[in-house]
């Protein structure tokens, strides 16, 4: 996924006011404020109520749900298309409090929490502002599997940047 590739995504969602917060690598490029390294994908969250809104958004600009990707629904939509970009939504239910929890499992006894007071943070892509998770948030999702050569590059970032502390085999 190329940058330009990014913000065609985003103002296709947009367009259709659907609020997202980048997530993965873009989202730690997000919080830099530039792009660091080359991206496979771009990882949004969402409202999963705007999940179905969304896929028919991009598949508009011919993206289509990849079924071969696991984990899928409930977890993620992966949403492919002919050239290759790729984009995974996550989506969140949101609580009354405004946490986000992704549903992990069918069976519903598996979630992932998105705190609310990390769902504000900020960050700019190619000068356009973008909401993202906090880089604490960050962090602590990398830390829950074992990192790529990706993950750790996203992990130095986070550390030199934001001041997060450097786990032990980072180095």
């Amino acid at each position: 996924m190329t940058i330009e590739d990014v913000i065609d995504v985003l103002d296709s969602l947009d367009g259709e006011g659907i609020l997202v917060y980048v997530d993965g690598g873009w989202g730690v490029d997000a919080l830099i404020g530039e792009q660091t390294r080359r991206h496979g994908d771009l990882d949004l969250a969402l409202d999963r109520d705007r999940l179905d809104r969304a896929r028919e958004a991009l598949e508009e600009h011919g993206f289509r749900h990849d079924t071969t990707m696991e984990p899928g629904l409930p977890a993620r939509l992966v949403l492919r298309d002919a050239q290759g970009r790729q984009v995974d939504f996550h989506p969140l239910l949101f609580d009354k409090g405004g946490d986000g929890w992704q549903q992990l499992s069918e069976s519903g006894r598996a979630w992932g929490r998105y705190p609310a007071e990390d769902l504000d943070a900020s960050g700019a892509i190619a000068g356009r502002l973008v909401r993202c998770l906090s880089p604490q948030l960050q962090f602590r999702f990398r830390m829950g599997y074992e990192w790529s050569e990706r993950d750790e590059h996203d992990l130095r970032l986070l550390v030199e940047h934001f001041g997060l502390p450097r786990p032990p085999t980072l180095d």
